[in-house]
């Protein structure tokens, strides 16, 4: 389980800059592909706020759980803070992120065509293996 969750330390960060998805305005014009980056640089220049809250949540909290999931595994942690990991675990909802790309686009745009990206499927497998990691920490 520490290799898999230390290859998680070399995917997020490429799931952050993979294209989670295509959006234009009409499939005539072009389709512009968003990545976390890409939609958070978007939400800082309309609505900081919200920025704020997503980069917490898709970037510092799914990172920060698997640092600290990674210090526990070689021993450099104690496990008494896995709840606490847990937590940061509930945190990192890609879909807090997706949500708040919905919104930005829907903002600007009324006839917007989208179409998902491998970056994606990347972005919630990363989530979801970071979970299933922690749970396999937790019962052994």
């Amino acid at each position: 389980m520490k290799y898999a969750n230390l290859a998680l330390l070399v995917l997020l960060p490429i799931a952050w800059f993979a294209p989670l998805l295509r959006a234009a305005l009409l499939p005539i014009f072009g389709m512009d592909e968003i990545s976390v980056i890409t939609g958070l640089q978007s939400l800082w220049g309309t609505d900081p706020g919200l920025a704020l809250l997503v980069t917490f949540l898709a970037i510092f909290a799914p990172f920060a759980k698997i640092l600290g999931l990674a210090l526990i595994h070689f021993g450099l942690l104690s496990p008494k803070t896995l709840p606490t990991l847990q937590i940061l675990g509930k945190l990192a909802m890609a879909e807090v992120f997706l949500l708040a790309l919905y919104i930005v686009i829907a903002k600007g745009a009324g006839y917007v065509t989208i179409e998902t990206a491998w970056g994606l499927y990347l972005f919630t497998a990363c989530i979801a293996a970071s979970i299933f990691i922690a749970h396999k920490t937790e019962t052994s």
